[in-house]
């Protein structure tokens, strides 16, 4: 594929354009204004046709796709651009900052027949993969609460806008890390249908910290933990079911506060019963696998429906982050519609 990769910050630097050469593909052309990327974009892609925007990113001829690595309050306007210039999309998470606009965003798309998904890259972690190999081998038995955590420890607000916008802008640590935990439990076990939540600012204009209790319709519980102010961050994953525990800790360079958690090479996290405990052999997966598989979607019968990650769970992820913020404003549990469509989707929230 030659691929269009719009700004070319942390993201679209370090995560999109890597995974998009290592997936076999070409970085074609960038979109950026600064003039520190734009150099950056020059020394890392020389052949890639350098543009200052996004309008003229999508008037570059010969695209077959292109990735939209923006900040996050853009994702929507910047996806509707895209859909209206016919050119096939990849969304950075999350898609909106609403469950409104992300409607609305692919219900344009459909009605266009441009094929859209959303950069929900964490399903390929191998921890990840191997979580999702252990819940649905059935050795767990019955699941009936995980715990997700992310997090870290800042001491000062982080530089540019994922510190300095508020939620409408896409800024905090709910977006930013909030909507790849929520995707994950919902990618395992089903729509949530209730979320109570606790959101704490310390030192971002958004929200440092935030703590999430979701109810899924197969009655599995998750709590889901994100922070940047956390010193000690706690265990990565813990799953409980009827007939045993998971538990992994260890996660790309984040800190390992809990070494006797580490499992032996080959292997990510442990399978407990009481005292006992087997390690668990590590799933062989990665991220290059999202951009291969957009590949083979653009080239199948059926583009939209072969993609990776289904636009409308990005949807119901907007929803959960939309309750989650009335619930914490509130102090309720607050009820999340499954929401597919932009007439189904609720107000966002003020």
């Amino acid at each position: 594929m030659k691929v269009g990769v719009a700004g070319y910050g942390m993201a679209g630097r370090q995560i999109h354009a890597p995974l998009v050469v290592a997936a076999g593909h070409e970085v074609a052309a960038i979109s950026a204004s600064n003039p520190g990327r734009r150099a950056a974009a020059t020394d890392d892609h020389p052949d890639a046709v350098l543009v200052d925007d996004l309008d003229a990113l999508l008037a570059v001829p010969g695209l077959d796709l292109v990735v939209l690595a923006t900040p996050t309050g853009s994702h929507a306007a910047h996806a509707l651009a895209a859909v209206q210039a016919g050119v096939p999309v990849v969304v950075d998470k999350p898609l909106a900052t609403t469950a409104e606009e992300a409607a609305h965003v692919v219900d344009a798309a459909n009605e266009a027949g441009v094929p859209l998904t959303v950069f929900h890259n964490r399903r390929y972690d191998p921890e990840y993969a191997t979580l999702e190999q252990v819940v649905r081998s059935g050795i767990l038995g019955e699941v009936r609460r995980v715990e997700l955590r992310w997090e870290r420890w800042r001491t000062q607000r982080r530089e540019g806008w994922r510190g300095d916008a508020d939620p409408a802008g896409g800024g905090g640590v709910l977006f930013d890390l909030g909507s790849h935990l929520v995707d994950g439990a919902v990618h395992l076990f089903g729509p949530v249908v209730t979320v109570y939540a606790e959101l704490t600012t310390v030192h971002s204009v958004a929200d440092d910290d935030a703590f999430l209790a979701c109810r899924h319709a197969s009655g599995v519980v998750s709590h889901l933990g994100v922070s940047s102010v956390s010193a000690a961050p706690g265990p990565r994953t813990r799953v409980l079911g009827s007939e045993g525990a998971f538990l992994l800790n260890e996660f790309e360079g984040e800190p390992n506060l809990f070494p006797e958690l580490t499992a032996p090479q080959g292997h990510a996290g442990w399978l407990y019963r009481g005292e006992d405990r087997q390690p668990v052999p590590r799933a062989d997966s990665s991220q290059v696998a999202f951009y291969e598989k957009v590949a083979a979607a653009l080239a199948a019968a059926d583009p939209q429906g072969a993609m990776p990650v289904d636009p409308r769970d990005a949807v119901h992820t907007a929803a959960v982050l939309d309750a989650a913020r009335r619930s914490a404003r509130e102090g309720v549990v607050v009820p999340v519609p499954v929401v597919i469509t932009a007439a189904e989707a609720p107000p966002a929230p003020r």
